[in-house]
């Protein structure tokens, strides 16, 4: 079994990340987009459940990993059913399996992503969004336990490598690459992030970055948005 994700080392973030109002938003539109039709559903990292929540509302059966005891508890509170770790190979398999900002803490991603596509149904759809550009590794990827960001090609070679099939991968915020730059260079030396900060480039950064995404998305960004799917039973993967 591969490294199941850990308890978050910086809870605060989480409740911070909550007035990013227009970043959730967009997030939970992909998702919806990706995921247009009901099934089983796996929330791997779930955190708080924003996003869990969001699908369920919309019909979805979600599940949810979260090995943060008081975070389970809020996932157990609102129905979601959780486990704390990689669900069992016995469990009944999964339409769709999404990641949002948590495979750069798992040690052994490669492990991890063979394990989430062997829960996934034949033709099951994976989405994966993760931070980008080691470039850009600051006081903060250490204090939330970031042990790596991503490219492109490696999130790719990741992905195929764990026998699924990549259909996108796209990076997402093009202007936040800058911004996470000036972070590295003159940012919170422990790591933390303004809440007004958050606000204001939520606010007025953010939609601009999103419009400048449709020319820059394929070469830079602060963060990287990947789907894939796992081949049908009687079908091998085949490269993109």
């Amino acid at each position: 079994m591969s490294d199941a994700p850990r308890p978050f080392e910086a809870p605060d973030l989480i409740e911070v990340m909550e007035e990013a109002v227009r970043y959730n938003r967009f997030l939970v539109g992909r998702l919806l987009a990706w995921c247009p039709s009901a099934g089983r559903v796996l929330d791997f990292g779930a955190g708080n459940g924003r996003f869990a929540r969001a699908l369920r509302a919309r019909g979805h059966d979600v599940h949810a990993v979260e090995p943060d005891p008081a975070l389970r508890a809020r996932l157990d509170a609102d129905g979601i059913p959780t486990f704390g770790g990689v669900p069992p190979r016995d469990a009944a398999p999964f339409d769709a399996v999404y990641s949002i900002n948590v495979l750069e803490h798992i040690p052994d991603d490669h492990g991890l992503l063979r394990d989430l596509g062997d829960r996934l149904a034949p033709g099951g759809r994976l989405l994966l969004y993760t931070p980008a550009f080691e470039v850009l590794f600051s006081a903060n990827d250490v204090r939330v336990g970031h042990v790596r960001r991503y490219r492109r090609s490696t999130l790719s070679a990741a992905v195929r490598g764990a026998g699924l099939c990549v259909e996108s991968v796209e990076y997402v915020d093009s202007l936040g690459f800058l911004a996470a730059l000036l972070y590295r260079v003159a940012g919170d030396r422990d790591g933390g992030l303004s809440l007004r900060a958050v606000k204001v480039y939520d606010r007025i950064v953010f939609p601009l970055s999103r419009a400048l995404d449709r020319v820059l998305g394929r070469v830079v960004g602060k963060n990287l948005l990947l789907t894939a799917t796992r081949p049908p039973a009687d079908a091998a993967p085949t490269a993109r």
